[in-house]
């Protein structure tokens, strides 16, 4: 039995329980995580003090307790259980803040024994480092680019803002973050050079400080601002989240991670009074990147590691400038901003002149065979393979003309909260003009589907789910069912991809999500053609690309075997209307596509697969290629 979709009253009500608190941030309310994020501050507060009666810790913990269960939230199956849940955090947080202090404070102690008596040893800084060491440090901080040496400076002993920094560099702020980032990268590099593994950054700043200063109470007294250098809080905690002990010094130099850092804005609002009307059918559709500049950024974020969904930042031209483009996909929606204004977008990103849409962590194999196919050689940066195996997988790509920048290689971020940082959230000025122009399932974030047709006489019938956006990939899974006339069934759910007979027995099993491979894919990252064509790709499957008429349209057809696969996709709705197969040039059968704008009263059709597993061996996907073993069963039935 399907039930309707719930509709969901904003987290306005000040009475409203912890529980449903806890159910609608779950959900993705952003203002009911801001409240229960509220409330359990105010009473971690009262426990962690009671605990350490130390201010200053309790703040940290805190802080890092909320951080975390931000993160976590999603995992929390019983929801009457938040409280005991969030306080086993701050105290597990605690316990290891304890162990680290009982650590740092023996190896201390040992360091003193082994040295002799305070007043046995040499003065000033030799009290620290050895000359060997000062050596190392001095010679990585010489090797250094000038900008990196001084936003290092400005930022970690001068403690100026990014603004500061941006005003007195004279670029923009986002940039100076950026920089900011590479800077630390390039001195981790210098410094591994050495033998220094990645915990060595922040001793090195410390020394360094400490070698530069004007005296030796200067020295003394210097510290780095943790907030000066790790990765950035979470959005919408930003405002309140900051502590005294966030000092580290030299017995504090494994905290230091290399990273992003956080920018504070809020979530773009939507207007239904400045909605703007959907394309016509006959409407030309113009790609939202346009023509390129000679200044761009990439973003890349791959929170399932590099063959997963990918949210994408693309910032084109000077920021402000009159051609300046921002388009940013994140988990939530597609944006793009131009001439002072954002428009939210049914469709994710295309290029211009209709390519393949590349990306860093493409393998060699993948690059060449689509550089064969369309006549021409992608200009991405790749990255090593060995960087791409993670989750949470930050990379950046800058094609600007800045030789200062040291752009000849992508920079690689293992970064778990990217979606909360300001620039994948939005960094455009407040009161910008907004046109939301998706459509009714757009808005919801997913929606049903059926799918008829024929092949060799056979009628084809099915349904389905899909998510347009990550955000809504895991409650709403999607979900395939196809039938081929009384005697082939394809199935793919939460049981797997399963291909069943006439009877019902299951006599071929493969990976979940192999039967939506060569089928839209929005959740994912990519717009419809590309997903399309790369699965080709994948495959070795060679394609074309034939912009319709009607300007909306596009034409893809794969090589399948000896059947070809020819694809209708629209351009603004960002799916597959329909696919036709064609063998010895004549059409043999076709598949249409129905996505329902309304799912309010929709009917048994849509029950999802049954969760029960198949006994038939689990199979290798065989990626978009099962779309032409369909045909063929059609065919030869």
């Amino acid at each position: 039995m399907i039930t309707t979709q719930t509709v969901r009253q904003p987290c306005m009500d000040g009475q409203m329980d912890t529980i449903e608190l806890v159910e609608q941030a779950q959900r993705g309310d952003k203002q009911c995580l801001n409240r229960l994020a509220t409330l359990a501050r105010d009473r971690l507060r009262v426990y962690v003090y009671r605990l350490t009666q130390q201010e200053d810790l309790t703040q940290e913990i805190v802080q890092e307790s909320l951080l975390e269960m931000c993160r976590v939230l999603g995992k929390l199956k019983s929801r009457d259980r938040f409280w005991s849940w969030l306080y086993g955090i701050a105290t597990n947080k605690l316990h290891r803040h304890y162990r680290t202090e009982r650590t740092q404070r023996n190896a201390m102690a040992a360091e003193e024994r082994r040295r002799g008596p305070m007043q046995e040893r040499q003065g000033g800084l030799e009290n620290l480092v050895g000359l060997e060491l000062k050596q190392i440090v001095s010679k990585a901080m010489q090797r250094l680019r000038t900008r990196h040496k001084a936003v290092l400076v400005m930022r970690c002993y001068d403690g100026m803002s990014y603004a500061e920094i941006a005003d007195s560099m004279g670029c923009s702020e986002f940039s100076t973050r950026m920089l900011f980032v590479r800077a630390k990268k390039s001195l981790q590099k210098e410094l591994s050079r050495n033998g220094f593994g990645k915990g060595s950054l922040l001793a090195a700043l410390v020394i360094f400080g400490k070698m530069t200063a004007p005296s030796r109470a200067a020295a003394a007294q210097l510290t780095v601002p943790a907030a000066a250098t790790k990765v950035g809080v979470v959005a919408g905690l930003a405002g309140w989240a900051t502590t005294k002990t966030a000092i580290v010094s030299l017995t504090a130099a494994g905290a230091l991670a290399v990273g992003t850092v956080a920018t504070t804005s809020t979530l773009i609002g939507k207007d239904a009074n400045h909605r703007a009307a959907a394309p016509t059918r006959g409407a030309r559709v113009v790609s939202p990147l346009g023509a390129s500049s000679t200044s761009e950024k990439f973003w890349y974020y791959f929170p399932e590691g590099s063959q997963g969904p990918v949210m994408v930042r693309v910032d084109q031209g000077a920021a402000g400038a009159a051609s300046s483009l921002l388009v940013l996909q994140n988990g939530e929606a597609n944006y793009s901003q131009r001439d002072g204004v954002v428009t939210i977008n049914n469709y994710h990103v295309w290029e211009p002149d209709l390519s393949v849409v590349r990306f860093p962590t493409d393998s060699r194999a993948l690059s060449s065979f689509l550089s064969r196919v369309e006549g021409k050689t992608g200009d991405m940066q790749t990255v090593s393979p060995t960087q791409t195996s993670r989750r949470d997988l930050l990379v950046v790509v800058d094609r600007s003309e800045d030789e200062e920048l040291d752009v000849s290689r992508p920079i690689v971020v293992p970064h778990d909260i990217v979606l909360e940082e300001g620039y994948f959230q939005n960094d455009w000025a407040a009161g910008v003009h907004t046109l939301d122009n998706r459509d009714a399932m757009h808005l919801r974030g997913w929606t049903y589907f059926r799918v008829s047709g024929a092949i060799g006489g056979q009628t084809v019938t099915g349904s389905g789910r899909v998510p347009f956006v990550y955000a809504t990939c895991k409650r709403y899974t999607p979900w395939l069912r196809i039938q081929v006339g009384d005697a082939l069934t394809m199935v793919d759910g939460g049981a797997g991809a399963i291909q069943l007979d006439a009877e019902g027995n299951h006599v071929a099993r493969f990976p979940q999500g192999s039967f939506f491979q060569g089928l839209a894919r929005p959740w994912m990252g990519l717009h419809t053609i590309d997903t399309v064509r790369r699965d080709a790709a994948e495959q070795r499957a060679s394609f074309e690309t034939r912009l319709l008429e009607n300007g909306r349209d596009v034409e893809v057809t794969v090589a399948l075997d000896a059947i070809s696969a020819v694809y209708t996709i629209d351009l603004e709705a960002d799916l597959v209307k329909a696919v036709e197969f064609i063998k010895a040039g004549a059409s043999v059968g076709h598949l249409e596509f129905e996505y329902l704008q309304d799912v309010d009263a929709v009917s048994g059709e849509f029950a999802a697969p049954a969760g029960e597993r198949s006994g038939a061996t689990l199979q290798k996907s065989t990626g978009i290629t099962w779309l032409a073993r369909l045909a063929h069963a059609a065919l030869n039935d």
